[in-house]
């Protein structure tokens, strides 16, 4: 396990004067391959920022512009900003990355990037653009003959540490061309190589490709390490000042740990050229407010290898915010193009094709189709419907309102999937992270409120954890205890309802062991009672089994895989019912509605599914193999 040390993400809403940037980010120093004459047009002045429009926010499933660069642009870009022997020391200096471009939200946040051993500053590049459109963006670069010391944050179990006095008596104008060292400078050629590769190419034309990638890096690795030309790049005096001062560093680093108070990220590789894997687990430990995010399978340069987005981790973690607290409703960024192509195309494949999702919506005149046509195109809209077993609808229903209407539904869901307490259970980008990234938020009213404010569609389950943690036997029961504010909400905003249905879940697993069961077991039954007690009670005033909302994970199987079927009902306009807002019986009335026609939603598709020809998975796997693995499988007729 090994850290990456050298990122510092700042996003806490303070933003650097443009004055005070821009004056550091001209002083002699190229920040791009840019042509220097173009940068007056491009850097903005405090004037213009004042004078600058309200930005629109980001659309969901925009282009961020994550993939298109390469390695071989960063070794482009470094080039010129290493000087010669003869040059000035430094100082040491900021600049903002041209790439980055002018964040498109408002009040963008401060990212600072502290560089690597190189002290080039330009290892972010492949995230310049994805990254530069939600934050103002600025990196730190250090001369190659600066000898400022400083007070760093690093360890000193780093490989390169226990050979410092060995790398102490080579001649110091010798460049670093040792194969290790030089693997712990740039990082492993093959992962690297493969950024920007499309996934969806055919086997030959990724081995094609693959093998330009890395040809075409060549040149400029032999230049950059072996040539005389910029041998002093990286030269062994270099390369020991630098590790130097990060020993120096340590024990002042490690004496502060006990007092930060800031939220951080910890972003942790797998290979062991840095510090290992106890170093995750005791910074952890040590900072307060830290999340961490372990990558098992990638190496030292993190941020240089193919499919890791470093915007992606920082939304998934809850980390992004603009303001002193996180708004989560304010503050969430839409999941982006590739972010969608990485999630259905490549996580989630396996589960659409099992699953072959069916979506169907109602129109006004009651005319049932096949689509979301029937679905309002504008918000605010509340979607009310029944929770399956581990809510294992929910990312079908991400993928179909993305996919068709570019929609992003903001789902009320458990605090389970945004509390700290959990946060060693994660591993990468889990679960718990892409809820947050396609838009779930802790379920209250505020949150709700503010989602209607803002014209969004939202997603209510009213049974909760009773519904998706259901019991044997208890399969599509409705668990809604008897609380219709979200009615009256609706109202006052002019909400349109839109009740919905989705069956399936009994097509896919078999429950062996349900709550009942397991709290029979002694072991498990203290696990369960210890795991709930870290949690804030959601419906604690709410008697009988409604407000039963005990979190446990129920024993099941799979079962050859059917298919997975949703209705939306006719939309139920709110807005004009002011009755309803002053008359308990009135929003009651409206609430038992909603409830009535979920029910009657769920039995039609019940009944309808049992004339799909295509619900079996051996139907649905012949035809995509006559039509292509991306051809919509037919259903019921309506």
């Amino acid at each position: 396990m090994s850290i990456v040390p050298h990122t510092v993400l700042r996003p806490f809403g303070v933003n650097p004067t443009s004055r005070y940037l821009r004056r550091h980010a001209s002083l002699g120093l190229r920040a791009s391959s840019v042509d220097a004459t173009n940068r007056k047009d491009d850097l903005e002045t405090e004037s213009s920022k004042k004078k600058r429009t309200k930005k629109s926010p980001l659309e969901a499933l925009h282009d961020d512009g994550f993939g298109s660069v390469t390695m071989k642009d960063y070794l482009e870009a470094a080039r010129p900003m290493m000087p010669k022997d003869d040059a000035g020391p430094g100082p040491p200096r900021w600049f903002c990355p041209l790439e980055c471009g002018r964040p498109v939200v408002d009040k963008a946040p401060l990212l600072i990037f502290l560089s690597g051993v190189d002290g080039v500053g330009m290892e972010l590049i492949l995230h310049h653009k994805s990254l530069g459109k939600v934050f103002e963006v600025c990196c730190f670069h250090i001369p190659v003959n600066d000898r400022t010391p400083f007070e760093a944050t690093s360890s000193a179990k780093s490989p390169l540490q226990a050979i410092l006095p060995l790398l102490e008596v080579v001649p110091s104008n010798l460049p670093v061309t040792y194969p290790d060292l030089l693997r712990y400078l740039i990082g492993n050629p093959l992962n690297v190589a493969m950024v920007s590769i499309q996934n969806n190419h055919s086997p030959q034309e990724t081995l094609q490709e693959f093998s330009e990638s890395l040809t075409s890096m060549l040149p400029f690795v032999s230049c950059l390490f072996i040539s005389q030309e910029l041998a002093h790049v990286i030269r062994m005096d270099t390369l020991v000042w630098k590790l130097k001062l990060l020993k120096s560093g340590v024990a002042y680093a490690n004496s502060q740990l006990h007092a930060v108070q800031a939220e951080v990220l910890l972003l942790a590789s797998g290979n062991e050229n840095l510090p290992p894997s106890g170093e995750a687990d005791r910074l952890f430990k040590t900072l307060k407010k830290c999340k961490v995010r372990y990558f098992r399978n990638r190496g030292d340069k993190l941020l240089m290898e193919d499919g890791f987005n470093l915007l992606t981790v920082i939304k998934g973690a809850s980390m992004y915010r603009r303001s002193r607290q996180r708004d989560p409703v304010t503050d969430y960024l839409p999941p982006t193009l590739s972010e969608f192509k990485r999630t259905y195309g490549e996580d989630f494949k396996l589960f659409h094709q099992l699953l072959s999702p069916v979506m169907l919506s109602t129109m006004k005149d009651g005319e049932i189709v096949r689509g979301l046509s029937g679905v309002p195109d504008k918000g605010p809209v509340l979607f009310v419907g029944y929770h399956q077993l581990l809510a294992m609808e929910m990312f079908a229903l991400f993928e179909g309102f993305l996919g068709e209407k570019k929609t992003v539904i903001r789902t009320a869901a458990h605090q389970v999937f945004f509390v700290g307490n959990f946060e060693i259970l994660r591993q990468e980008l889990s679960l718990f992270d892409a809820f947050s990234m396609y838009g779930a938020v802790p379920v209250s009213p505020i949150n709700t409120y503010k989602s209607f404010e803002r014209n969004e569609f939202v997603l209510l389950y009213p049974g909760g954890v009773r519904e998706a943690l259901h019991r044997k036997g208890e399969g599509y029961q409705l668990f809604w205890p008897d609380q219709p504010e979200f009615v009256r909400m609706a109202a006052r905003f002019g909400v349109t309802i839109v009740p919905f249905g989705c069956v399936g879940e009994d097509d896919f697993l078999q429950i062996v062991l349900d709550y009942h069961d397991l709290k029979n077991i002694p072991y498990i039954k203290d696990q369960i009672k210890s795991f709930n007690e870290d949690l804030t009670g959601i419906r604690d005033t709410v008697k009988g089994e409604e407000g039963n909302q005990t979190l446990h994970m129920p024993v099941v199987l799979p079962k050859v895989p059917g298919r997975m079927y949703f209705l939306f009902g006719k939309p139920i306009e709110m807005k004009g019912m002011d009755n309803v807002l002053t008359d308990r019986k009135e929003a009651n009335q409206v609430y038992l509605q909603i409830k009535s026609e979920v029910e009657n939603v769920m039995s039609y598709l019940k009944r309808k599914r049992e004339q799909d020809p295509y619900r079996s998975i051996t139907r649905r796997t012949l035809y995509r193999a006559t039509r292509g693995p991306s051809a919509e499988v037919p259903t019921f007729d309506p």
